[in-house]
Formats: C-alpha cells, structure tokens, sequence
C-alpha cells in the first residue's frame, strides 16, 4: 500500500540540519513529586497524575525540543493487567499517552513561541520487551521467547499508539537484534505509520546482544518505514563511537541521545558520576560531526540539557 504522508524525520530535515528531541521524562516526573519505584515506572504516573506527564512534555517544548517522546515506555498490556487494569482499560491508557504528548504540543504551539516552522513531533514510545520483565534482560536482550512471544506483547500496543495518532513510533532502547526485526516486521501491518529504531549498546560497534551494529543497519535499509537509526541510553562517548559505526553502513538519518553523563548501576539501582548540561552541550559537536542529526537526552537529561542543545542547534539552522 503507498503511503499518504512522507517520512516525518525526513520532513523536518529538509528544512533544518538537526531535529532536537526531548530528554527523561522520569527525571522531571521526580521532580514533580511523583514516585516512580514500581515496575509499571513513568507509565504509573498516567494512573495517578496524568497533568505531570502532560506538564513535563510542555517543559520540553518551552526548552526547544522538536519531538516529545511518549510515557508509554513501560505501559503495556501485560504491566497494566498484573495491576488488574481489564485489556480495554489498559489500551485507554496506552493512548492517554499520545493523547497527552499531543496536548501539550498543540497548546505550546497555539502560544506561538516555538521558533521553528515546522510543528513539533510527537513520537510514541516503544520499549524493549525486558522492560516488562524488569528482570535486567533490559540490558542484554537475553529474553529466550520465540519470535511469536514477542509480536503478540508489541503488537495491541503499536496498533493503539497509531490509533491515538502519534506523528510516529520511538522503538527506542532495544538491545535485541531478534526483537528489532520482529518490530521492524511487525510495522509492515500500519503501512502509513513510521517509526525510529534505536538499540542499547555493549559497545561502540555492538548491541547489547552482541550484535554488530553493522548488521542491525543492514537489516533496517530496505524498510522505508524505519525513519531512522541510532543509539540511547548509552554513554555519550560509546553512543558517538556507535553513530560513527552506523553513518558507514546506512543512508537513513541517525539519532543519539545518550544518558546525562552519569553511569547507571543495575545491580544496584543508583547513578553515579556526575551529568553535566555544558558538557552535553560541547559533546554535541561530536555527534553531529560523527553523523547524527537527531539528538536529544536519555536518562538523568532535563530540559536545561535540551535548552542548551537546542540554543546551539537553532542558532544554525
């Protein structure tokens, strides 16, 4: 079926040289008082104050971001039941997540602040099935589910973020070759829906898995439904090696958006080491010269992280 729509990302980069993304959204849902120590994460907070999550998506935008990146991260059937939430229930949260995202999009750009001239995106997010698990395969894409497993947990969430009208979908922090190309297949069935791919990493060349990156930007060429590649959650120095890697083995526009700078302990849960907006703001030079032209912030970022990024990055379009 041909698409009605062009690419998003592709739209925006015709007209300016970088897209700049949002950053955390728990980091700032914390700083609005909100408790996240429970596996459902930020999408608990769609139970208990949604108007955080619509509040924070603002902060973003008044910070310069071109795309909010949904709560739906850790939002899934599957979580929501476990909570007692029936499917039909669970798929209206789901959607709450667009449907917030595009609220305070609509309302900052009515202001008439937004010092572009094309309308912010907004991207649905689609973790990883470890997130779900909660269990650390998160971070090694280690699952041991068939391909079958993973389509039917993906798929009532993808075809519900399309049905809200998210402007397209983040498959964001995968670190599973077998996962990407279940969701890379599983775009095929929204044929006028576009998405990012973006992977977790071992190391500058690898996946989480231990997949070559090369391999993962091969895989992903022929999908004219993947907007674009890249890397997050990852140090800014490994996720700048891994654009570099990727910029030799695919034509799509690559995104990274890396972690503050901290260091994330899963055995532990904490951060260490220290995140700095001024150093995000430097380390940007390299990424876009490593070849990324969609950048913004994982973990621990905040708005003054993408203020700065975006003060830089407008300032040359």
């Amino acid at each position: 079926m041909q698409k009605l729509n062009m690419n998003p990302i592709e739209k925006f980069l015709q007209q300016n040289s970088v897209m700049v993304l949002d950053g955390a959204l728990a980091t700032e849902l914390e700083a609005y008082g909100c408790d996240l120590d429970d596996p459902l994460w930020s999408a608990k907070v769609l139970l208990e104050n949604p108007k955080a999550i619509k509040e924070v998506h603002k902060e973003y935008f008044k910070a310069g971001a071109d795309c909010a990146i949904t709560a739906s991260y850790q939002a899934t059937i599957a979580g929501f039941a476990e909570r007692g939430f029936s499917e039909e229930q669970s798929l209206s949260l789901i959607k709450k997540t667009v449907e917030l995202a595009r609220s305070a999009r609509d309302e900052y750009w009515e202001e008439g602040s937004y010092g572009n001239n094309v309308t912010p995106l907004v991207a649905a997010s689609i973790g990883p099935y470890g997130a779900y698990l909660a269990d650390g395969s998160e971070y090694t894409g280690n699952y041991g589910v068939t391909d079958q497993q993973l389509v039917d947990f993906h798929r009532p969430r993808m075809k519900a973020l399309v049905e809200a009208g998210a402007d397209l979908l983040a498959m964001e922090t995968i670190p599973s070759f077998q996962e990407a190309r279940v969701l890379a297949t599983l775009l095929l069935e929204f044929p006028e829906t576009y998405a990012w791919m973006s992977f977790t990493l071992k190391n500058g060349k690898e996946i989480s898995d231990g997949t070559a990156l090369r391999t993962c930007a091969e895989e992903l060429n022929d999908s004219n439904q993947v907007a674009s590649v890249g890397v997050n959650c990852a140090p800014m120095e490994i996720a700048a090696e891994a654009v570099a890697v990727l910029k030799k083995h695919t034509d799509k526009p690559l995104l990274m958006y890396p972690n503050s700078g901290e260091t994330y302990d899963p055995d532990s849960n904490t951060w260490y080491g220290e995140g700095s907006s001024v150093y995000f703001d430097d380390a940007s030079q390299q990424w876009v010269e490593r070849g990324a032209s969609v950048i913004g912030g994982c973990c621990r970022t905040t708005p003054q992280h993408i203020r700065v990024l975006a003060e830089k990055w407008k300032m040359k379009r």
